[in-house]
Formats: structure tokens, C-alpha cells, sequence
């Protein structure tokens, strides 16, 4: 595995997970004008653990990586904030198991660019088909 490799694999979960964000925000803006955050649909273990990380990284005396406490979240964490708004992203996507697997699927691939371990060429070519997954589930 080369490193521009490493880079593209790198780049695409890095994109996708904003893209998934973004969509999440918009989504949940457009059903909850105003604090969509703390309207109740988030769930609280959700709130409680993105607000522990933003003290972290406050108490840390480091710059905050992010205002918006979902970019303290999870692949796991999204996927729970999807299926608990079905009613708002069931129209966005064609099935609540495709988006849990493909989910699912981006979390375990993430890991080795997470913990800054070369992936396969396999994980590449796996990573590049679990992005077309996600793009093709949308309605």
C-alpha cells in the first residue's frame, strides 16, 4: 500500500463522515427550526458524550476541533441518531438495515486510518465500495 493510497483512503472517510454530518444537520434543521441539538432528538447518551469530549478538549486547554457538538460523534452515534429519526431519514434513504450495515461497515474500516495503521489494498478497494454503498442507499 503506497501512500497516496493511504491518503485517498484517508480523504474519503474523512469526507464522507462530514458529508454524513452535513446531511444529518440539514436534515434534522429543516425538522427542528432552531436548536435541532436540543429538541430531544438526539438521544442524551449522545449529548452527554459529545459535551464530555468538548470538556475534554476545553479542560485540555487545547482549540476545540469543532462548535457543533456533532462532530463529536461516532459512526456508531450517527447511525443511532438516524434510526432514531427514521421519521425524517426514511425519505433520504432506501433502508434502515442498508444504512446500519454500510454504517457499520465504515466504522470497522475507519479504524486502521484512525489509529494510523496502513489498510489493505483489499480495505482500499473495500472502503471505495462501502462509499458507492452509502451513495447508492439514498432515495
Amino acid at each position: 500500500m503506497n501512500n497516496v493510497q493511504q491518503n485517498y483512503a484517508s480523504s474519503s472517510v474523512l469526507c464522507l463522515a462530514q458529508s454524513i454530518r452535513k446531511l444529518i444537520i440539514e436534515t434534522l434543521a429543516e425538522a427542528e427550526p432552531g436548536d435541532w441539538w436540543g429538541s430531544g432528538r438526539i438521544p442524551p447518551d449522545i449529548v452527554t458524550a459529545a459535551e464530555g469530549l468538548i470538556q475534554k478538549e476545553i479542560d485540555g486547554g487545547i482549540i476545540r476541533r469543532s462548535d457543533e457538538p456533532i462532530d463529536y460523534t461516532t459512526f456508531g452515534q450517527l447511525t443511532v441518531i438516524i434510526n432514531t429519526n427514521w421519521d425524517v431519514f426514511g425519505a433520504i434513504f432506501t433502508s434502515r438495515r442498508a444504512v446500519e450495515k454500510i454504517m457499520a461497515n465504515l466504522n470497522m474500516l475507519r479504524g486502521p486510518i484512525a489509529h494510523c495503521s496502513p489498510m489493505t489494498e483489499d480495505g482500499v478497494d473495500r472502503l471505495a465500495l462501502t462509499v458507492k454503498d452509502w451513495f447508492r442507499v439514498m432515495a
